[in-house]
């Protein structure tokens, strides 16, 4: 039997370790998770492949929960699939997690309901694409209806391993805020790229991890700024910064213009490059729903030349 202080242990190996994972790819791939992590010289899974809650047999209290996002045209098996990204969108103290099966005395489901009793931080791993998740931990189960067949899970104020579940409406919808904020980016980077392929619209760099997914209308806007491709453009981190200062502008043509402030400048090949940027065509996704909005390009081209 594996006692409580050797679960906690490996519980707070397993955070380490995605907290790391996450430092280096975000989001994280199934590539990515498949290894585990190492405890006392032997390999732990993080996730089951084939099912979303999750307890090794190393451990005494379930380590993880998953929710995947269906692929295009694919079937959806649970409720939380579909409305995990709802819920956190509209602002929910509490997220529904779906039980394995329909009987709540199954092992897994009864997993979920030791956990909420005895208040386990798990990780959350939240399907963001296909085979690509947004890791949040802690997280807490802090409900469990065999009526509805669903667990509730709400989010820690902090991703440190110790932090406590919330206590109040307060903590939980501020914890939430912050998932929120988390999540969009990571959804809206990785459709956004998905769109484009995977390359700056303006110099086709193909490596994800020096692109952004740069807001053609900040999100910040209640009526423009959605997290949609439509209002997104990806770029280099060096053209998104000068896309942000207003050194480079898209017109409602997607075609490329360069301030007047930047041309003035001499100095260096990097400079240059950009100079040499002027009327030049960004390059366009291949299906055109998803094609930069022309309106949005046209308000953000105005500040452009506002500023230029």
């Amino acid at each position: 039997m594996i006692g409580n202080d050797q679960d906690a242990l490996m519980r707070m190996a397993a955070f380490e370790h995605v907290q790391r994972l996450r430092e280096i790819h975000n989001p994280l791939t199934a590539a990515d998770l498949k290894p585990g992590f190492v405890f006392g010289g032997e390999r732990i899974p993080l996730i089951n492949p084939q099912r979303g809650i999750f307890r090794p047999r190393q451990m005494r209290f379930l380590l993880s929960i998953k929710t995947v996002f269906p692929r295009p045209g694919g079937r959806v098996w649970y409720d939380d699939q579909r409305d995990v990204h709802r819920q956190i969108f509209e602002g929910e103290e509490t997220i529904d997690y779906a039980f394995m099966g329909k009987n709540p005395d199954a092992a897994d489901n009864q997993r979920l309901r030791e956990a909420c009793e005895n208040r386990i931080p798990v990780i959350y791993f939240i399907g963001i694409a296909p085979g690509r998740y947004h890791a949040e931990l802690p997280v807490y189960i802090t409900g469990w209806d065999p009526r509805t067949l669903k667990a509730r899970v709400a989010f820690s104020m902090s991703d440190h391993e110790y932090a406590m579940p919330p206590e109040n409406a307060i903590e939980r919808r501020y914890a939430l805020r912050e998932v929120q904020q988390r999540l969009h980016q990571d959804s809206f980077r990785e459709a956004v790229l998905a769109a484009y392929g995977s390359r700056c619209v303006v110099t086709r760099l193909p490596e994800p991890k020096l692109l952004d997914a740069a807001h053609i209308i900040d999100d910040g806007d209640e009526e423009f700024g959605q997290p949609i491709v439509p209002n997104g453009i990806p770029l280099s981190k060096l053209h998104h910064a000068a896309f942000d200062a207003h050194f480079i502008g898209i017109d409602p043509f997607y075609r490329l213009h360069v301030s007047k402030r930047l041309l003035a400048i001499n100095d260096g090949p990097m400079l240059e490059a950009l100079k040499g940027l002027e009327g030049q065509s960004i390059r366009m996704p291949n299906r055109r729903q998803d094609y930069p909005d022309r309106d949005r390009l046209a308000q953000r081209f105005e500040r452009f030349k506002a500023v230029a």
